[in-house]
């Protein structure tokens, strides 16, 4: 690796921070390529460019200043990858990969063809295709393109909720009845060497549809841990891809483990690798990038990941309450992701709660759970 590797980040938000903040061991000159000109990443990157990562041009000549390109978030020009891949840029995950992946549809059908289990699935054109498929229910839809953080979901039982159902390409996907929701990261680099974070397991909130907590290790049978690393493993062996790969799974009622979707980028699943493992999810993505051995990825500490949201009713500049007595309980963390406005369910950070045992984690996260409140 030489001196100073200039890597542009496509996306400004907490994921490209922590990212930056494990690159500064590397000595990394970082780009930020970001549409909002508060972003977290903006004032922590080396240049910040204001501007959309949606944007063909835009993109380009972004990425034609970086020696390697990566995203925080799928929903980028994938054409422009393309482009800049052709003209000698290294680009991860390549663009084939994110153009699959931001693709629900193409995703699944991805799955399918590389025998990875995944639950049964129909492609609709619109909303009008329902009505084919009642017998299909019930299930969930899920727009095809721009669905992030619980948004572009909707459970459909019957036909009573047709009235809810998105007009927009689509996939309809097989309600599952699953005891469990699960989380493997998994990291490629250029070598081929892979190495899997241990399983984790996913609370969901019950509004907002998106990750409220999770428990590492996961309480979930030896065998059918080995069985949901492979399956990661497949998975990003399969795309081919560099770089770090989350994949959520359902751990059904029956012992089957099934992918529900996959993301090419660290990952909410990942947030508590900061301080519970030897390697963090950040620091992984980038040795996969740079071509550096992968680091470990063996727990040092049981932990829970608390997601800070911003409080129901709350509008404007954030303020932080109790973060004293949260940081008075032992093994507790706190990560704000420099947001300066909250708005009600938005990620304004997380929590980690360290325990020797996973009981002593949670204990110690039940304490504080209901402390930390982010208002405006």
């Amino acid at each position: 690796m030489k001196g100073e590797v200039k890597l542009g980040i496509l996306g400004g938000g907490q994921l490209g921070r922590m990212l930056m903040q494990a690159g500064l061991d590397f000595n990394i000159y970082t780009l930020v390529l970001d549409p909002d000109e508060n972003a977290p990443c903006k004032d922590i990157c080396n240049e910040f460019f204001v501007g959309s990562f949606r944007d063909f041009d835009t993109v380009y000549e972004f990425g034609k200043q970086c020696d390697i390109l990566t995203i925080e978030i799928e929903h980028v020009n994938a054409n422009a990858l393309e482009k800049l891949e052709q003209e000698g840029v290294k680009v991860y995950p390549d663009a084939k990969t994110v153009r699959t992946i931001q693709d629900k549809g193409l995703q699944k059908e991805f799955f399918s063809k590389h025998n990875i289990p995944t639950s049964d699935f129909k492609i609709l054109a619109d909303k009008t295709e329902l009505e084919q498929n009642i017998d299909f229910l019930p299930a969930f839809q899920k727009l095809r393109r721009e669905g992030y953080d619980g948004r572009g979901v909707t459970r459909l039982t019957s036909e009573a909720d047709f009235g809810k159902a998105f007009e927009e390409p689509s996939v309809l996907e097989k309600l599952v009845d699953f005891e469990k929701e699960i989380s493997v990261i998994v990291a490629r680099n250029a070598n081929g060497e892979v190495t899997a974070f241990p399983v984790v397991e996913l609370s969901f909130h019950p509004e907002h549809n998106l990750v409220d907590s999770l428990f590492a290790p996961a309480n979930v049978a030896y065998k059918l841990q080995r069985h949901a690393i492979e399956i990661a493993t497949r998975v990003i062996e399969a795309f081919d891809m560099v770089g770090i790969l989350a994949v959520e799974m359902f751990l059904t009622k029956d012992g089957l483990i099934l992918v529900n979707e996959v993301a090419p980028r660290p990952h909410n699943s990942g947030h508590h690798t900061i301080k519970a493992n030897y390697t963090s999810q950040y620091e992984q993505h980038l040795r996969a990038i740079l071509s550096l051995p992968l680091g470990s990825t063996e727990i040092q500490s049981a932990a829970v990941m608390l997601n800070l949201l911003g409080e129901p009713g709350f509008d404007g500049e954030a303020k932080y309450e109790g973060l004293q007595e949260a940081l008075a309980v032992p093994g507790v963390y706190i990560h704000l992701y420099g947001k300066k406005y909250t708005r009600p369910a938005r990620k304004m950070g997380h929590i980690t709660v360290l325990g020797q045992t996973i009981e002593e984690a949670q204990q110690r996260a039940e304490q504080i759970k209901n402390v930390i409140k982010v208002k405006a």
